[in-house]
């Protein structure tokens, strides 16, 4: 029965879709749709998507990084990822560069993992969450500035990362994923 259980895509037939805002980085649509025999309406935040990486190296830590997120108040704990903002890169090839970009690192090994909709009640944001191992510096590093201009890096062993996110201590909605993820993933072998 469970490999059975998964999530089904439905096309309703969407009779209106209005752009509320147009922002830098995503959109803010209006959608009128019928669903089930009603005439219903929606606003939802309109997302290019992103990748995700845990990164792992040989003694079993993950790369962890922490900035400020203005929206949440936070300097909150992240893995690398980025937005799938450049036109004909695969999720993969997105992942590749941000870790170049906001770890200086390259990877031998890439695996994927999951993909999730990260608040599907108020975007269509699908996240791809690969897992990176054998990673090797990059020979300079990257330029940050914004809010990546401070970003705080640390390795963590992978398993107090877990203990983290169970203890509510890492809230980071994809870095919860990602870490419970990689762990089982590596578990299983």
């Amino acid at each position: 029965m469970t490999e059975a259980l998964r999530d089904e895509p439905v096309e309703a037939e969407v009779t209106a879709s209005d752009l509320v805002y147009e922002g830098r980085v995503w959109d803010v649509r209006s959608d009128s749709f019928r669903y089930n025999g009603a005439e219903l309406v929606r606003q939802y935040v309109d997302h290019p998507g992103a990748s995700a990486i845990v990164a792992v190296d040989d003694d079993e830590r993950v790369l962890l990084i922490q900035q400020y997120r203005h929206p949440i108040r936070h300097r909150d704990w992240e893995i690398p990822a980025g937005l799938l903002d450049i036109d004909g890169e695969t999720p993969l090839e997105t992942a590749q560069r941000e870790l170049v970009e906001e770890a200086d690192l390259h990877a031998d090994d890439w695996q994927e993992l999951v993909s999730i909709f990260t608040t599907p009640g108020g975007n269509d944001e699908v996240v791809h969450l690969f897992l990176a191992r054998g990673l090797r510096p990059v020979g300079e590093a990257h330029a940050r500035e914004a809010e990546e201009a401070d970003i705080r890096v640390e390795w963590v062993p992978l398993q107090d990362a877990v203990t983290g996110v169970l203890e509510g201590r890492l809230r980071n909605g994809i870095l919860s994923v990602g870490v419970l993820a990689a762990a089982e993933k590596l578990r299983r072998g």
